[in-house]
């Protein structure tokens, strides 16, 4: 570190976790890497394993944690909310339709930005609505990319198959007509982090008389490139 904070403990703690930066290290390594002394350097690795700050890897070396990513996520959550709401708005106006972005909790997806189409009709899904991950376009790209052993648990309840999700991954977007809400279709596509996880799903909704049994060939291109704009805003926030 170039200066102390003046806090001892926790300038020894961000030096373990710099040190593991660069990736695995035994105990003898993290001493070299720190200059701490054996005993401090276990102490602080094992407290901070402890809050899932380091965790270790299947040769029991000290490895940067769990708990990082989710505090990484939390932050890039906030960027991303903060810039939904004029590129939602924007596509809404684009499309003529009401707008979403959706987040995986567990085993549901949670709505947590939105622009609603103000006039006629509309598939209003107010901020902070929980909907299954069994159903629905913006299900199918939280789902798609996930490894394959949590796809093919989902599946086993989902009104979708794995062909329907390796057509999504190929694409890069997907669709569904009637298959959350009889009557209603909507158009999907990811947002990517920094590092390329799939962390939210951009959509447009409405009414199948509007959007066609086949929403993706009118609104797809629109989707993907507000989906690509927020992508973009996380990967320079980043910089």
């Amino acid at each position: 570190m170039d200066e102390s904070s003046g806090v001892g403990v926790l300038d020894k703690a961000a030096l373990v976790m710099s040190a593991l930066e660069t990736g695995p290290a035994s105990l003898a390594g993290l001493v070299q890497a720190t200059g701490l002394a054996r005993p401090t350097a276990h102490r602080l690795a094992r407290a901070l394993e402890h809050h899932r700050f380091v965790s270790r890897d299947l040769q029991g070396r000290f490895i940067l944690g769990p708990r990082l990513a989710e505090l990484a996520a939390a932050a890039g959550e906030d960027r991303l909310l903060a810039a939904s709401g004029p590129i939602l708005a924007r596509l809404r106006d684009i499309t003529g339709e009401s707008a979403q972005l959706y987040r995986r909790q567990g085993e549901s997806r949670v709505c947590v930005a939105a622009a609603e189409r103000p006039t006629g009709l509309r598939d209003t899904i107010p901020v902070g609505s929980v909907l299954s991950m069994d159903a629905g376009s913006a299900a199918q790209v939280l789902l798609a990319w996930e490894d394959s052993d949590r796809i093919q648990r989902s599946l086993a309840h989902s009104a979708f198959s794995a062909v329907t999700l390796a057509a999504v991954r190929k694409r890069g977007w997907s669709q569904s007509v009637g298959e959350r809400e009889s009557g209603v279709a909507s158009v999907s596509a990811p947002v990517h982090s920094p590092s390329g996880k799939v962390i939210a799903a951009v959509s447009v909704s409405g009414p199948i008389e509007r959007l066609t049994r086949q929403p993706g060939r009118i609104h797809a291109p629109a989707v993907m490139a507000a989906a690509d704009r927020l992508s973009e805003v996380l990967r320079r926030s980043t910089e």
